[in-house]
């Protein structure tokens, strides 16, 4: 009797023990897939694949990578958002600050610090409202939760204006931990060479927003101290390549003459006195033709226009023969472009993801070589290589 007892305990424990290992296991598997990244493939060919991340209304002007989880995105329209890139889930944030949101204007760039880690601060460049219209400003604030907190404007641009156009204006940082960005000429052509206002110009920071004592203007009566390259018109994409120590630009022209310049410092890059594009409103050059001497040339023109935004040079390995290149996003053409430069400094460039129909306005690169880029549609796109 005892020993038939024994058994069937036996029996019923190791089935028991069985059946929990059978439902850990299950409830393991479950977890792993709802952890699985959740995408939609849009666009596939034998080179690239394009996969929707997430979806929301308005245009993605600014994004910026946490880590390769998580992402901050800016819509023009005025808000910003925490974005998981697992799972695609959207959070929107609080504690920003008035916006004007009018034409080109609107909630602009966002970048995270280069030490985010240790700092937890992130950069916001937008329009602001002020009784003369409004003026690009450069704010940062920190992440807490669905909040932004500490927000704080570091540094209000003397570029104010009614215009609704032409605000730059991209956020980079170099090696030594400057920050740049850039302001348009707010849709008047004589602010291009005026260095009595920071419109037309790129800024160069410190990251709390003071002004270092080395800018080119510093000493010079007449022009804004945190001046290190003036003479643009939009520059929409700003790129700071620490692999070769050099900072870029992507830059609108008028009816053709978009450009991409390498920024030096101190230097005048012709707005409006050359441009390598038309009047609107007819086939005239704008300015007195496309070189004169003590102005900066384009690497790049782009006949006809693109309308380029973000500029990004690749760093990855996911694409072959894509590294050290340069990747500029278009509005207007509705494509990504690569371009190249041989060692003689001439360009040839490539064209991808036109299939897509999508104005590219926003692109961030992970620590494995993704690519990730923001449409004016809403979309967030993870880019890899169809071979993975």
């Amino acid at each position: 009797m005892k020993s038939w007892l024994a058994t069937l305990t036996s029996a019923l424990f190791f089935s028991s023990v069985l059946s929990i290992s059978l439902y850990s296991h299950s409830l393991q598997a479950a977890s792993t897939q709802a952890t699985s990244i959740k995408t939609k493939t849009l666009y596939q060919d034998t080179l690239l694949k394009a996969d929707l991340v997430s979806e929301l209304d308005g245009v993605i002007w600014g994004l910026a990578l946490i880590n390769d989880t998580e992402a901050v995105l800016t819509l023009r329209k005025g808000q910003a958002f925490h974005l998981d890139l697992i799972t695609g889930k959207q959070t929107k944030l609080s504690g920003l600050p008035k916006i004007a949101t009018r034409g080109q204007g609107g909630l602009l760039d966002v970048a995270a610090s280069p030490e985010y880690d240790e700092s937890g601060w992130l950069y916001f460049t937008y329009s602001k409202p002020m009784t003369q219209g409004a003026t690009v400003t450069l704010g940062r604030a920190k992440l807490s939760g669905s909040q932004l907190i500490n927000w704080e404007d570091i540094f209000i641009t003397q570029s104010a204006s009614s215009s609704g156009q032409h605000f730059g204006s991209r956020i980079t940082f170099d090696n030594q931990g400057y920050l740049y960005f850039g302001i348009g000429d707010r849709g008047e052509r004589p602010n291009g060479q005026n260095l009595q206002n920071h419109a037309g110009s790129i800024l160069r920071l410190h990251p709390d927003g003071r002004i270092p004592k080395d800018n080119p203007f510093v000493e010079k009566a007449n022009a804004q101290d945190a001046i290190w390259s003036y003479g643009h018109r939009n520059p929409q994409g700003l790129f700071f390549d620490k692999v070769t120590n050099t900072l870029w630009s992507n830059e609108h022209g008028p009816r053709g003459g978009d450009e991409i310049n390498k920024i030096k410092r101190g230097a005048n890059y012709g707005w409006p006195i050359v441009s390598h594009g038309k009047e609107y409103w007819g086939p005239i050059s704008v300015g007195d033709g496309t070189e004169k001497e003590g102005i900066e040339n384009p690497l790049k023109v782009f006949i006809p226009s693109i309308a380029p935004s973000a500029l990004h040079i690749y760093q990855g390995q996911l694409f072959e023969g894509w590294q050290g290149n340069h990747i500029s996003l278009a509005l207007a053409k509705k494509h990504l472009n690569l371009v190249t430069f041989n060692n003689q400094g001439e360009p040839t460039e490539s064209r991808y993801l036109g299939e897509l129909d999508e104005r590219f306005r926003s692109i961030a690169e992970d620590s494995k070589g993704y690519l990730y880029l923001g449409t004016d549609s809403g979309k967030l796109i993870r880019l890899s290589s169809s071979e993975r």
